[in-house]
């Protein structure tokens, strides 16, 4: 069996075949690597192929659902736990497998979100800068101790609890919020509804999916409801927040930090060497602009043990594929 793997780096092919080679073991699974992004221009790709393996920012819209089926794809691998970019029900529609990740290496997100957040409060990105020109003065690099301070979960699933478990180590008091809360929660903090914890917290970090409720759930209005000067952090997804809305609260100064690992039009330009061009969006060219700002290229999954994780689990979706056997991490079209 041939799977075409989009949006393919030279990680992704590394932990692939480690992966197959365990496994995947006595299959006859072969994996074809193409650097493009799926989309109905490059869906083509995928002749020949029973299943196509994707990634975050890969189009799965009805059109491109429908090229892959007609050129004989019966499923879809998500190397991923989100699955906003697929439309499920056109999926549903055609008899097509889709099988995600929904869990993986839950702390490497939520280490990443910490070493945004120490980045940013403690300046040591523009102090690695200072100290290599053989500046010393430490003029403009005063932070904040966290000890103490309020943290803001929003969304207590793995990653949250894990972000929160680590706040909470560091003598943070941590807030919740989710409409389906997490009893694990309990025994790390208080569950409290949108509003007070964003009126109260000193550090706002996202951990939530991105669903037609959750879009823009950061506006113009949540934005002006919380701590002046507080810190916006986004690991989650891009479309969480509102770019537009967040510039403005950071030109009012509202806003007093923002580090995002996700962008909300992150996929013309994340997963790329632009670093010769010339990158066409004024909205992310103006938030590079803060020296308040803080933006990582999608990277809080990447360690290694979230992407062997991710790899035995896209290759045990897709054993159970070939077998016809149930898989707990299909997708259902509801």
């Amino acid at each position: 069996m041939q799977i075409a793997v989009f949006s393919a780096r030279p990680y992704d092919r590394r932990f692939l075949e480690e992966a197959n080679q365990h496994e995947g073991a006595g299959q006859d699974f072969q994996f074809v690597y193409f650097d493009a992004a799926l989309d109905v221009h490059t869906a083509a790709l995928a002749q020949d192929c029973a299943a196509a393996c994707v990634f975050v920012n890969d189009r799965l819209d009805a059109p491109v659902l429908q090229a892959l089926h007609a050129l004989g794809v019966r499923a879809v691998l998500l190397r991923c736990a989100g699955f906003n970019n697929v439309d499920l029900a056109s999926a549903h529609a055609l008899g097509l497998f889709v099988a995600r990740v929904p869990a993986y290496s839950p702390e490497a997100v939520a280490e990443h979100a910490l070493a945004l957040v120490m980045t940013l409060n403690r300046h040591t990105h523009r102090a690695y800068n200072r100290v290599r020109e053989g500046n010393f003065m430490l003029d403009g690099l005063l932070g904040r101790t966290l000890h103490g301070k309020t943290v803001g979960i929003v969304g207590t699933g793995k990653i949250g609890l894990a972000t929160a478990r680590i706040f909470r180590g560091m003598g943070c008091t941590v807030l919740g919020h989710d409409p389906y809360p997490s009893p694990a929660f309990a025994g790390i903090g208080a569950m409290v509804e949108l509003d007070e914890l964003l009126s109260r917290s000193d550090i706002v970090s996202l951990h939530c999916p991105l669903t037609p409720d959750t879009q823009h759930l950061i506006d113009d209005v949540s934005l002006a409801r919380m701590k002046p000067g507080a810190m916006l952090v986004n690991t989650s997804r891009g479309g969480l927040v509102d770019t537009h809305a967040v510039i403005c609260a950071l030109k009012s100064r509202r806003l007093g930090h923002l580090a995002i690992d996700v962008y909300e039009q992150e996929s013309a330009l994340f997963f790329q060497d632009l670093s010769g061009e010339i990158i066409d969006d004024e909205a992310f060219q103006r938030l590079m602009t803060f020296p308040n700002v803080l933006v990582t290229g999608h990277q809080g999954f990447f360690t290694v043990e979230a992407l062997q994780e991710i790899s035995a689990i896209t290759l045990g979706n897709l054993a159970d594929f070939a077998a016809g056997r149930e898989c707990g991490n299909r997708v259902a079209a509801g």
